[in-house]
């Protein structure tokens, strides 16, 4: 269960770590890649914020994160930077890609075609007995 301060934390790193991004995208003059983040989830003891990540298209999301984490300690700074007077300290940030559009997105078209394993049971794993 988070807090409203942990809320509130969150939504404040999201909201500078989304402008961030999105000014180093515009300034290395990176076109057709945009970069969201869906959520930000600060611990209990304010300590790490888990960042999570939407990148449209989605097949560049391993290639982006690995940019944006090997670029971590940058991004910490400019982010403490923005919010040094609302913050004593800023929390360490651990990106990760949100995948649950993609899922979402996954189970409609499966729900939708051929592939729907409720009218083709024969599309689900048999398990084994053993």
């Amino acid at each position: 269960m988070e807090t409203n301060r942990q809320k509130k934390i969150g939504a404040l790193l999201q909201n500078d770590l989304v402008d961030i991004l999105q000014g180093e995208i515009r300034k290395n003059g990176i076109t057709n890649l945009i970069i969201s983040i869906s959520k930000v989830a600060v611990t209990t003891d304010l300590s790490i914020a888990k960042v999570y990540l939407s990148v449209f298209p989605s097949e560049r999301g391993g290639e982006i994160l690995a940019a944006v984490r090997s670029n971590a300690p940058l991004i910490k700074h400019d982010l403490a930077q923005r919010v040094r007077l609302q913050l004593r300290k800023v929390p360490n940030l651990v990106f990760y890609i949100d995948d649950s559009l993609d899922q979402i997105e996954k189970i409609d078209n499966e729900l939708k075609g051929e592939n729907n394993p409720i009218t083709n049971p024969e599309l689900l794993d048999r398990r084994k007995k053993s």
